[in-house]
């Protein structure tokens, strides 16, 4: 498959073309490896361009070298075949510290910029070293207004096409919003068809801001993961009806509501499965079937609920918008 087969997903930031798919290589425990590093040569050689990581994956330097690799390998002929995202940690969202953090990330990417630089969680935490789960105690209310100010400067500079959120409810974009010069590019969030994400769509369409979807396949084998995605028994009838997998299936459905899936696998032939579902569609008599789906969050961003910081109840953390 070669690049043009992808779709892009224009970015009203700036005009950027984001391919509508991506790798992610939040591969647990967080650590770098070359599992990753030799991953990210695969994808590209496959014929992914779009590559996602994040400060607290760990995985930065080994995308970085996969990167480089695949340069010294003729795979691609310039860097700006790609379309690389990473994320602000929250230790590091704080005004002062944004702009460093992105510059050790680009150190640790050997980029010079990125297309996508997103705020990870609507938090702050202590500074200090990353750990992951953080200590309860550390965490803190994020000033949204100076964090994001940073974001626009990072932009302003060079150092970053786009900027964006992760994770963001309505209301938390709301407040970002009321102060912001640049509007997030992106949202990036948990969506498949057992979390399907429609408030928060409806929200960000109109506003330009482009949804990315985390765990699409329900993050299997993670230890927040489940299989309520790949057991779905809507999913199961569709594919066989049409010669496919759950997982395309899934994907699919998540690319024809004009959102961009991330999807990890390091494994060939899985990521020939998932590069295969742009050629094929869903019919209107399949996508109604999506509406019948119970829906059940994954990600239950239990982790971020803290008696010391600004979100006590899960509740808070999402705004009741589930």
């Amino acid at each position: 498959m070669a690049e043009k087969d992808i779709p892009v997903i224009k970015l009203d930031s700036g005009g950027e073309a984001m391919p509508s798919l991506a790798l992610g290589t939040a591969a647990f425990p967080f650590v770098a490896s070359e599992d990753t590093k030799v991953a990210v040569v695969k994808a590209i050689k496959l014929g992914f361009r779009h590559l996602d990581t994040a400060a607290i994956y760990g995985s930065e330097t080994s995308v970085g070298e996969g990167i480089a690799d695949a340069l010294r390998l003729g795979l691609i002929k310039s860097r700006e075949e790609l379309f690389v995202t990473t994320k602000l940690w929250c230790q590091d969202a704080h005004r002062d510290l944004v702009l460093p953090a992105l510059r050790k990330s680009l150190d640790n990417l050997q980029l010079e910029y990125l297309d996508l630089y997103l705020i990870h969680w609507p938090v702050s935490m202590k500074p200090g070293e990353f750990q992951y789960p953080v200590p309860k105690e550390d965490f803190c209310s994020m000033d949204f207004k100076s964090v994001w100010e940073a974001m626009e400067e990072c932009k302003m500079l060079g150092l970053t096409k786009s900027i964006g959120v992760s994770n963001f409810s309505c209301k938390k974009l709301e407040q970002l919003l009321s102060t912001a010069k640049i509007i997030p590019a992106v949202n990036q969030v948990e969506m498949h068809p057992v979390w399907q994400q429609k408030k928060l769509r409806e929200y960000c369409n109109p506003r330009g801001i482009r949804v990315c979807a985390f765990s699409p396949l329900g993050g299997q084998g993670t230890p927040w993961g489940a299989n309520l995605v790949m057991d779905n028994e809507v999913l199961k009838a569709i594919a066989k009806n049409k010669g496919k997998t759950s997982a395309q299936v899934s994907l699919r459905w998540i690319v024809e509501q004009g959102v961009c899936p991330v999807v990890k696998s390091y494994k060939e032939e899985r990521m020939k499965q998932n590069l295969d579902i742009f050629d094929w569609s869903l019919s209107e008599d399949e996508l109604l079937l999506f509406d019948e789906i119970p829906q059940h969050r994954i990600v239950s961003g239990e982790d971020y609920i803290s008696p010391y910081g600004p979100y006590k109840t899960l509740e808070e953390l999402w705004d009741d918008e589930n």
